[in-house]
């Protein structure tokens, strides 16, 4: 195991970021899970704490397979092999995004109720989750934040493929990764302790985090 919890692995990241000296972060997590590793790195670095949102578009009859993702602005990046493999329609496409998009607001309203999303024009845009798999969601949420014109967004997780991390590299300005081991099958593999992330966990952090301006 590489790290005992998120927690661990949160403040471990952390440490490594503060070492770049990034200059005016705002940390955004990808809930569930990411948002205990990116409270510790919004504590370290004394900066804001929020959300951003992505959300997998799963295969018919096998909701565990990504076959891409669609960000918080709405936007809609596939896995264009798999899309191609399984035959999916553009109809059975639109109808899961729109079934997403309709998740991330409600899951956005219910995390931060009604507060205002930060500008993050001219920022340090830190986007943490607990781990990096395939990378879709990541992808989704890293284009999605483009959009806001951060003034450099960075990419900083636990522990990811090392594949998968040479793909979100063109993504994102700078990426951090504490460890890329192989073989990964599972984010969950390298956690001592992995267990699900609750709602009301989420809430309390970004309520004992300060929000960003």
């Amino acid at each position: 195991m590489l790290f005992l919890d998120r927690v661990d692995a949160g403040r471990r990241l952390a440490r490594r970021l503060a070492r770049a000296g990034l200059p005016d972060p705002v940390v955004l997590a990808i809930p569930r899970g990411g948002v205990v590793v990116a409270a510790e790195v919004a504590r370290e670095l004394d900066a804001p704490l929020d959300l951003v949102i992505p959300r997998k578009i799963g295969a018919p009859h096998n909701e565990e397979l990504a076959v891409g993702a669609v960000g918080p602005d709405g936007s809609l990046h596939l896995d264009q092999d798999l899309v191609k493999a399984l035959a999916l329609t553009p109809a059975y496409l639109e109808e899961e995004a729109r079934r997403q998009v309709q998740e991330i607001t409600r899951r956005m309203s219910r995390y931060r109720g009604d507060r205002p999303y930060p500008d993050l024009a001219g920022k340090t845009v830190i986007v943490v989750d607990d781990g990096v798999a395939t990378g879709s969601t990541v992808t989704a949420a890293l284009t999605g934040l483009r959009a806001r014109h951060p003034a450099r967004l960075v990419l900083a997780v636990p522990v990811a493929p090392r594949d998968t991390l040479q793909r979100l590299a063109a993504e994102a300005d700078e990426v951090f990764c504490l460890a890329t081991p192989e073989p990964f099958h599972a984010v969950g593999q390298f956690y001592q302790s992995f267990g699900q992330t609750s709602d009301e966990e989420v809430v309390r952090l970004l309520a004992d985090n300060p929000a960003p301006g």
